[in-house]
């Protein structure tokens, strides 16, 4: 059983065959709902106002949902659904779905192909099972908890590095409207990691730069803040590509935490030290 998964409180115990076979009709509604989004990619989006950007955000929400919630219901009749992709915090007992129908939804509308769409089942606050796709790739990532971490079927591992001086290590900025002393705990942690690693990456969505900690491509990434949708997936499958997932300050982590830390093993300490300055 790998260590991150023992101490951050993500599931630990090996996803039964129905929980195997949730994930793969799971799989297939994401890329699904990722094609309806995917016809609606190219062009930029212009807006004028908040108005305008908001009500363009969420016609590509409801383009996905239009698809993911009848094949997820259908999955999972008595599963709840978490309504707000920008909430936190930890979650009543049951089944839930939590999705981000659009993640990168901003870098869809600018015609920028760091976007996705994502799925995945909570179960008694617990995340179960997770799937990612990227229709501009291709390419499907899932995890299933205690069942490994995959790309495309081909199991995922995190990086071997061992010197913070010597990985790639990303973050997410803000959201708009973040709270001021977030936005500058975000500035100083940076500004740290620019002494302390090698190269630091800072761009949205969050998931994005997840799996690429899970894929052995970045060293870790950093979060303050963020939201159940933007974390939960990706902590999955760091973890079960053998990451470990802990808050900045190296106590287990939660979707209440206020900080969010996904590492390989060798430079996990390093980095906890870099951010707690």
């Amino acid at each position: 059983m790998p260590e991150s998964i023992q101490t951050t409180g993500i599931a630990a115990t090996a996803g039964s065959a129905s929980d195997a076979d949730l994930l793969a009709q799971t799989a297939i509604a994401v890329r699904a709902a990722a094609s309806a989004l995917r016809e609606r990619f190219g062009e930029v989006v212009r807006y004028r106002t908040r108005e305008e950007l908001m009500r363009a955000l969420a016609a590509n929400d409801d383009a996905a949902l239009d698809v993911l919630r009848p094949r997820l219901t259908l999955l999972r009749p008595d599963a709840r659904w978490v309504e707000d992709e920008l909430a936190g915090g930890a979650l009543p007992p049951g089944e839930w779905w939590v999705l981000d129908p659009a993640e990168g939804n901003v870098n869809h509308l600018h015609a920028l192909p760091e976007w996705a769409v994502t799925a995945t089942l909570v179960r008694d606050n617990q995340p179960v099972l997770t799937a990612v796709h990227l229709p501009l790739t291709g390419e499907t990532y899932t995890a299933l908890a205690g069942g490994g971490a995959h790309l495309d079927g081909r199991p995922l591992h995190v990086s071997q590095i061992t010197d913070l001086g010597l990985s790639l290590v990303a973050t997410s900025q803000a959201r708009p409207d973040e709270d001021e002393t977030v936005v500058r705990r975000i500035g100083s942690s940076i500004t740290a990691m620019l002494f302390d690693a090698l190269v630091v990456r800072t761009s949205v969505p969050a998931t994005l730069h997840l799996l690429n900690v899970a894929a052995g491509r970045i060293d870790a990434f950093w979060q303050f803040a963020g939201a159940r949708a933007d974390l939960l997936p990706g902590a999955l499958l760091v973890a079960e590509a053998g990451g470990r997932i802990t808050d900045a300050e190296g106590s287990p982590w939660t979707p209440e935490s206020e900080s969010f830390l996904a590492a390989a093993p060798g430079v996990h300490t390093e980095a906890v030290t870099t951010l707690s300055r």
